[in-house]
């Protein structure tokens, strides 16, 4: 027997129940909602469910969360995010903004194309770096902007991520072996709880979309469009952001578009500078792939029209694949301003999965608010001691890193050459070459344009080059002399198939 929410789905499906003309009338449904399709207009109405993580088994809780979805939601989509309306009448005759005693309430919002959305531009092969990097500035803006907690509440604290994570186990186990993961997980937060209390401390606890995947996303008016974040369980929004972050990596590699998720990630960091955060990224990887397994023996149970419940194992298996300790590998430049290193080093780092690290990007970082030189001996040696920190995190985390700089001096070089040496990791050099015209011609060209971050002016280049000094002839039997893009993916991918086949196996693997 269908209950009364049943009855008012059903009911909802006829056009007269509208205040507006409807000619077409498309359900969308999921294991918390019901979502009606009227052409201009979409309307929301959340189940009657119960779940650990969210209760809307009352009328009075349902239109509480349908006014905080609209709070919460209008964040990144006003123009998306209309009102909170009345259902009136009865379940079989309902009326949609009627007047009299509500019976259910709906979140109404502008309907926008369902091809539209990133996940769909992504199985149809359109997803591009325009939309990546208006993805990535997008979230690191929001980010930087949204209410931080870092008071005493549960939000962010290990106790609380690890009563999130292990809660994925407890409907899933009676179908799906996680034992293995189960136990990594426990380690795992063992091993980071001071630095999770630290970032709580330090303000990384916000309050964020919350579930924020390709198919929470759409291509709306030529702008990336965030919606549907989570408004019924505080707990899940009030995150770590690199717990957001890790969720679109996820998805972004579960569709095997690794590039796109290296690329989010390098310019998702390179915004905020948070790479400290990359020590808890593979624990929240593994995290959001266990959440979507859990939703798919979600929806199965709802159904349950075939023993099939494939997806919830393939996500499972997903997770697993984050476990996995590889060893990572310290690359860094060498050549002079506008020599095609940022360029070029971009590009590797979404082939070779690599965390892109800039001198340009951290010098003006360090020194946005001095008048003073920032290309002077004082502030480079600054600069170059920072992106050693900075890459021995990544290192310690377990990535592969690049560092985009000059690395004109011995000492410079040798400061990277010892870190690699300290955490037992592969060194490489890559050697940019271009003769003194060109440089002086793209530096030029780099400053009418006024689209990158380095500053570097003519001047700098002929410093560089008084000031500069070769590669020494230990430093040479780890160099790889680079010309261009094609040049640099073609040399590289061959050194490492070659002497270091074990270490390419490695970087090609998901993280």
């Amino acid at each position: 027997m269908k209950n009364r929410q049943e009855v008012l789905a059903k009911s909802l499906l006829k056009p007269t129940v509208y205040p507006h003309s409807v000619s077409e009338i498309k359900l969308i449904e999921t294991h918390i909602s019901w979502v009606f399709l009227t052409g201009e207009f979409a309307y929301k109405i959340k189940k009657t469910v119960q779940f650990d993580f969210l209760d809307f088994s009352t009328l009075e809780k349902r239109h509480f969360y349908c006014e905080e979805e609209l709070r919460l939601n209008r964040r990144f989509a006003p123009e998306l995010y209309l009102q909170v309306i009345p259902i009136t009448g009865t379940a079989a005759h309902p009326q949609i903004n009627g007047n009299g005693e509500p019976i259910e309430y709906a979140v109404k919002m502008r309907q926008f194309p369902a091809n539209q959305l990133l996940n769909e531009m992504a199985n149809r092969g359109d997803l591009n770096t325009e939309i990546i990097d208006q993805f990535a500035d997008l979230t690191a803006k929001f980010h930087r902007h949204a209410n931080t907690d870092i008071s005493e509440s549960c939000y962010g604290t290990s106790a609380e991520i690890q009563r999130w994570f292990s809660g994925n186990f407890s409907e899933m186990l009676p179908f799906l072996e996680l034992t293995k993961l189960a136990l990594w997980g426990e380690k795992e937060l063992s091993k980071n709880a001071p630095l999770i209390e630290q970032r709580k401390k330090h303000g990384f606890i916000r309050e964020c979309h919350g579930d924020l995947h390709l198919g929470n996303v759409v291509w709306f008016e030529n702008r990336v469009t965030p919606f549907d974040g989570i408004e019924f369980n505080p707990a899940l929004r009030w995150t770590d952001v690199m717990n957001e972050v890790a969720f679109v990596v996820m998805d972004l590699l579960q569709r095997n578009l690794k590039p796109f998720a290296y690329r989010f990630l390098n310019r998702y960091l390179s915004q905020t500078g948070d790479y400290q955060g990359l020590s808890l990224l593979r624990y929240y990887l593994v995290y959001r792939a266990l959440v979507r397994a859990k939703i798919a023996l979600l929806r199965w149970q709802q159904h349950q029209n075939s023993p099939d419940f494939s997806e919830a194992e393939n996500y499972a298996a997903f997770a697993e694949g984050f476990i996995v300790q590889k060893s990572p590998l310290l690359l860094i430049t060498h050549g002079y301003s506008g020599s095609g290193k940022s360029t070029v080093s971009a590009k590797l780092t979404e082939v070779f999965n690599l965390i892109h690290l800039r001198s340009d990007v951290e010098r003006q970082r360090l020194f946005a608010k001095t008048d003073q030189n920032i290309y002077s001996p004082k502030h480079t040696q600054q600069t170059y001691q920072t992106l050693a920190d900075f890459a021995a995190e990544i290192l310690t985390a377990g990535f592969s890193v690049l560092v985009d700089a000059t690395f004109l001096k011995l000492d410079q070089r040798a400061l990277f050459q010892k870190l690699a040496t300290n955490q037992n990791v592969e060194f490489l050099i890559l050697d940019f070459q271009a003769t003194e015209e060109e440089l002086s011609r793209r530096i030029l060209q780099r400053q009418q344009l006024g689209n990158d971050f380095s500053e570097a002016t003519l001047d700098v280049l002929q410093q560089q080059i008084k000031s500069a000094q070769s590669l020494i002839s230990t430093e040479l039997d780890k160099t790889i002399q680079v010309e261009n893009v094609d040049d640099a993916l073609k040399k590289l991918l061959h050194h490492l198939q070659g002497e270091h086949h074990d270490t390419t196996r490695k970087l090609h693997s998901l993280v």
